[in-house]
């Protein structure tokens, strides 16, 4: 993909890829990708951000137990009980409800997982997740898939424990980056008629 490529057709299009090839990551590509995360806007400029990246097939596969875990038990069966997303069809949710349980079963067969980690109390998120939407972004202009997962989290000492993070640090999220299987497209989203007010909370904009 051309990096003259608009920005605004990149964020059209970045969706989570939850498919991912087990082909491994050049270098070159994932180190443009956490140089993206590293320009991000934080507070007063402290970079107390620190990037996790787990390839250690033993790693991923003693955490990604937890993940599969939050899935099948907690975080499945509520999706599948609840109605569609907004903006999308009951087909189309269902696509992605099997897309997630895919990543679930094969979470550990990512090539990479970069794990955005901070200190706690986990009070950084201003400062943490716009250098994630960075990555997410970049990605997608190299032509990687990715997704930002916090999944896991309901399982999240035996995760970080699997992870062999010190005390004191915590995660913010999981994102696995691969090749996709798919194809990146339009994400689907509620018209902003839905979401956006003017002055007033139910006024239209």
């Amino acid at each position: 993909m051309s990096e003259t490529h608009d920005l605004f057709d990149i964020m059209r299009s970045t969706r989570s890829m939850r498919r991912l090839k087990p082909d491994p990551i050049p270098d070159d590509l994932l180190r443009r990708v956490l140089e993206a995360g590293s320009f991000a806007a934080n507070g007063g400029n402290m970079q107390s951000w620190r990037f996790l990246v787990v390839r250690d097939p033993a790693i991923k596969a003693a955490a990604g137990q937890w993940y599969r875990k939050a899935w099948h038990e907690i975080v499945g069966p509520r999706y599948r009980s609840g109605g569609p997303a907004p903006g999308t069809t009951p087909e189309a949710f269902g696509r992605m409800l099997n897309a997630a349980e895919y990543l679930a079963d094969h979470f550990h067969e990512a090539p990479v997982w970069i794990v955005p980690c901070g200190p706690a109390p986990r009070n950084s998120g201003s400062s943490i997740f716009p250098a994630v939407q960075n990555m997410l972004l970049a990605c997608r202009a190299l032509g990687l898939g990715a997704t930002l997962t916090t999944l896991y989290l309901g399982f999240e000492k035996e995760t970080e424990a699997a992870l062999g993070l010190p005390e004191g640090v915590h995660s913010y999220a999981i994102i696995p980056v691969g090749f996709p299987m798919g194809k990146f497209g339009p994400v689907r989203r509620a018209p902003l008629e839905n979401v956006v007010y003017a002055d007033k909370w139910g006024q239209a904009f």
